[in-house]
């Protein structure tokens, strides 16, 4: 680590200790050279993932316009926002330990819908009709009877 008070290149660990939110660690280093301490903060590099939608542009991921969608599905339904919230964080798990840091918003579809069926599945067939767009009662009702197959 680069000493910002004379420029030398080498230091020593002094004293290493997690902050607060445990989310980084503060380290006291001191100068091999000059002899001088002082605080460097290590962070793990987060990669950003992009969404690549249908149209084919592309948007940074949205952990919040994934956790609204589930919301709106389980509207009036016997579930816990802790339950989405945890759906939330095994689908971004799920997408951050993929090598992949392009995403087709189609791959997130079809992971909320499985999510969602193990949750409830009143919310499972309302997301899936908007988000497979149902033309018309058929297609609705071949849905259906996957589940019901399923079961």
């Amino acid at each position: 680590m680069k000493c910002p008070y004379c420029g030398y290149l080498e230091s020593k660990v002094v004293d290493s200790r997690p902050t607060d939110e445990g989310s980084c660690i503060r380290r006291r280093r001191e100068c091999l050279s000059c002899g001088r301490r002082f605080t460097t903060y290590e962070t793990v590099e987060s990669v950003p993932l992009v969404v690549i939608k249908k149209d084919g542009s592309r948007q940074a991921f949205n952990r919040n316009k994934m956790l609204s969608g589930l919301v709106k599905a389980c509207e009036k339904r016997p579930v816990a926002l802790s339950q989405l919230e945890d759906a939330c964080s095994e689908i971004e798990a799920q997408l951050s330990n993929s090598l992949e840091r392009e995403i087709q918003s189609a791959q997130i579809g079809e992971l909320v819908m499985e999510h969602l069926k193990k949750i409830d599945e009143v919310a499972y067939v309302r997301f899936a009709s908007v988000y497979r767009q149902f033309k018309d009662i058929g297609t609705f009702m071949e849905e259906l009877s996957k589940l019901i197959a399923n079961q």
